[in-house]
C-alpha cells in the first residue's frame, strides 16, 4: 500500500485472469476502478482505512472476467460510472474530460477507445498540486510492456481500432508526463495481451523507452496488430453481455456442498460436469468417466473454453483447501452453477466401488519410438508455440477449440496428445475420452521434455 498525505492507494490482484483492480482514498472518501466479482477485499481495505467507498469506475466492458461493479455498488450504494458509446444497461455514462473529486484527489476521465470504443482511462490528480497528473488508470488500452487488444470487433474493424488505439496512446496517454505511474487493468498471464511484461511497476516515461509498441510509426504500429494472432475464448461472449446488462448478484460467495459418492454420481447421472483439478498424473491413474481434467492454476483460463454455462459443475480437488480458490476462478467467468465436490475426492469414489477410467502416459522416450508406427501426434498449444517448433506429422489443434474440431482427430489409431509441459495435454486427452476415443495417451513433459532429449523438431 502506498501512502503520500491524503492519498490511499491499493491494488487488487485477481491471479489466473492476472487482473487488477484499484482502491484509491483520499480523507475519509475512496473509489474502486475496475472492481472483481467477488469484492470483499474492497470492503475489508475501506473498513481498515476507515473510507467510504462513493464511487465505482469502469475502464471499459471487460470481455475476460464479471465485472463487480453492480455488486460492490448493492453493497455499498456506490455509484456506478463508464464510457458512453455502450447501451449500458446499469451505471451512468462519463464524457471525456469529466472531473470527479475524491477527499482531497482529482479523478479525470479521458476517452482513450482503440481496445474498445468506450475505452475510458482515468488521471489522478492531487487538488493542491495544480492538475499535475500523478498517476493514471489504463484499462486495457497501454500495459506494461505491451499494449490491448484490437481484434475484439473482429477482422473488419482492427484497423480502426489500431488506428485509435495508437491515437489513444500518444495523443492522450503519452502527453501526461514522464513521471506519471502507469496503472493497467492486467499483467502478464492475461489473454488481453499477447506479451505483457512481469514487471509490475511501471511509469509513462519507462513504457515510452521500454515498450516496443511505443517504438513504432502509426503505419508500424497497425501492422503490427492486424499481424497478432489472438485466441478468443467462447466465454468473451458471456462476459460482454453480463458486463453490458449487469451479472446477477451473488451478495456472497458460493459455498459447495461436500458431497457423498453416490450424492456425486447421482448428480452425474442428472446431467452435471465434473472438473478434475488434479495435476495429470493423478488424474491419468484413475478419473471418473466424462470428467475434464483442468488442473488448478488453469481453471481460469481453460473452463471458458470447455465448459457450457448451463450445466451444473461439481468439482472433484487434489486436496480439500483447493475450493475456495477454485470456486473464486469460476464465479469471476460466470460460472455460478457450482453444486458441490467430492467429499474424500477419487479415493472416496473407488472405495465405494464405483466405475474410473484411465488414460495412459508417454515418456518422450517412447513417444519418439513409436512416431514409425500407427500413431497420431496431436499439439494442442497455441499458434504462436506451435510456430517455433513441433513434431514432424503432427495435428495442431489448440485445446480451447478441440471440443468443436474433434472430428479433425482420427478415431482409428491411438492419439498421443502433447503441449509445453503436459497440463494441457491432459485437458485435451480428457476432451477426446469423452467423445469415446479410447486409445489416448498424454506425453509427459510434452515439447519441453521433448526439446530436452534433444529429439528433432520441425519450423
Amino acid at each position: 500500500m502506498l501512502r503520500e498525505k491524503a492519498l490511499i492507494i491499493k491494488r487488487i490482484e485477481s491471479e489466473g485472469i492476472a487482473h487488477f483492480s484499484y482502491l484509491i482514498g483520499s480523507k475519509n472518501e475512496s473509489a474502486v476502478i475496475d472492481p472483481r466479482r467477488d469484492c470483499q477485499e474492497y470492503l475489508n481495505i475501506a473498513k481498515r482505512e476507515e473510507l467510504e467507498i462513493r464511487c465505482i469506475f469502469e475502464t471499459h466492458r471487460n470481455e475476460d472476467y464479471v465485472i463487480g461493479s453492480l455488486e460492490l455498488a448493492n453493497i455499498t450504494g456506490a455509484k456506478i460510472y463508464h464510457g458512453s458509446r455502450l447501451d449500458w444497461k446499469y451505471g451512468e455514462n462519463i464524457n471525456d474530460g469529466q472531473k470527479f473529486q475524491i477527499g482531497d484527489l482529482k479523478l479525470t476521465a479521458l476517452h482513450t477507445p482503440g481496445h474498445t470504443d468506450e475505452s475510458t482511462s482515468y488521471v489522478l490528480s492531487d487538488l493542491s498540486s495544480e492538475d499535475t497528473a500523478l498517476m493514471v488508470f489504463t484499462g486495457d488500452i497501454l500495459f506494461i510492456g505491451d499494449v490491448g487488444r484490437t481484434d475484439l470487433y473482429g477482422p473488419e474493424e482492427t484497423v480502426r481500432l489500431a488506428g485509435e488505439l495508437y491515437e489513444s496512446i500518444f495523443n492522450k496517454i503519452l502527453p501526461l508526463g514522464d513521471e506519471v505511474i502507469l496503472y493497467p487493468a492486467h499483467g502478464a498471464g492475461s489473454v488481453c495481451g499477447g506479451a505483457i511484461s512481469e514487471r509490475k511497476q511501471s511509469t509513462i516515461g519507462l513504457e515510452r523507452k521500454l515498450n516496443p509498441l511505443l517504438q513504432k510509426n502509426k503505419n508500424d504500429f497497425i501492422k503490427f496488430k492486424i499481424d497478432e494472432q489472438y485466441e478468443r475464448p467462447p466465454y468473451f461472449d458471456k462476459m460482454e453481455q453480463y458486463n453490458l446488462n449487469g451479472p446477477p448478484l451473488m451478495n456472497q460467495l458460493s459455498n459447495p456442498t461436500p458431497l457423498t459418492s453416490k450424492e456425486f454420481k447421482t448428480k452425474i447421472d442428472k446431467g452435471a460436469l465434473v472438473i478434475d483439478t488434479r495435476m495429470p498424473p493423478a488424474f491419468s491413474a484413475a478419473h471418473i468417466k466424462g470428467s475434464y481434467n483442468i488442473w488448478l492454476q488453469g481453471v481460469p483460463t481453460f473452463s471458458g473454453w470447455a465448459l457450457p454455462y448451463d450445466k451444473p459443475i461439481l468439482l472433484l480437488l487434489e486436496e480439500p483447501e483447493h475450493l475456495e480458490k477454485v470456486v473464486q476462478y469460476l464465479i469471476r467467468l460466470g460460472f455460478d452453477k457450482i453444486e458441490g465436490y467430492l467429499k474424500g475426492g477419487i479415493e472416496a469414489w473407488y472405495n465405494e466401488a464405483l466405475p474410473i477410467e484411465q488414460i495412459s502416459l508417454l515418456t518422450v522416450q517412447e513417444l519418439k519410438n513409436q512416431l514409425d508406427k500407427n500413431l497420431t501426434v496431436l499439439d494442442v498449444r497455441e499458434e504462436n508455440e506451435w510456430i517455433k517448433g513441433h513434431l514432424h506429422g503432427a495435428i495442431h489443434i489448440y485445446v480451447g477449440q478441440l471440443q468443436k474440431r474433434i472430428n479433425e482427430v482420427p478415431k482409428d489409431q491411438p492419439v498421443a496428445i502433447l503441449c509445453s509441459v503436459g497440463n494441457r495435454a491432459s485437458l485435451g486427452a480428457s476432451i477426446l475420452k469423452r467423445e469415446n476415443y479410447q486409445n489416448v495417451y498424454t506425453v509427459l513433459g510434452s515439447m519441453n521434455a521433448w526439446n530436452a532429449a534433444g529429439y528433432p523438431i520441425q519450423i
